[in-house]
């Protein structure tokens, strides 16, 4: 009886440790979504590819504020060779549920000097239900040791 009690508790142990681990799994993974939707973002910038901006930002083609930081952004920014992302600070450290947040980027493009910007991020979903990712839009190029904005 009492061998049975702790085989009990030691599969139950398993269970809460794998379960556990997919839920980690996954807040880690969209941590790793962020990531990859932010250097892509870059990259079109660096491209001077807005069509591609537009695409990545969140409702950006049906506000004309944010297509207009977009084309400034592609005009701008535009640089030749290849995008180096220097430094990420994600919009969150770590969430189980969904949030909205302001990820802070330092990247460079060839031999270019580094080029800070700020992307509000929205995380939505949970662990169970799987997190989603989405770029809502981007800062200007602020001074490299200037805080994101409150508003772009």
């Amino acid at each position: 009886m009492r061998r049975r009690y702790l085989l009990s508790l030691v599969a139950l142990g398993v269970v809460l440790f794998v379960a556990i681990s997919i839920g980690l799994a996954r807040v880690f993974g969209a941590n790793g979504a962020e990531q990859s939707a932010i250097t892509s973002l870059v990259k079109a910038e660096a491209a001077g590819d807005q069509q591609a901006m537009l695409a990545r930002i969140q409702g950006c083609a049906q506000s004309p504020s944010c297509r207009a930081r977009v084309a400034e952004n592609a005009g701008n920014l535009r640089r030749p060779g290849a995008v180096t992302i220097i430094q990420l600070a994600p919009s969150t450290g770590f969430s189980l549920g969904g949030m909205v947040g302001t990820a802070r980027v330092a990247w460079r493009a060839g031999s270019s000097l580094p080029i800070v910007q700020c992307i509000r991020v929205r995380r939505s979903g949970d662990v169970l239900g799987g997190l989603t990712v989405q770029l809502l839009e981007i800062s200007l190029r602020i001074k490299s040791d200037s805080s994101c904005p409150a508003h772009y």
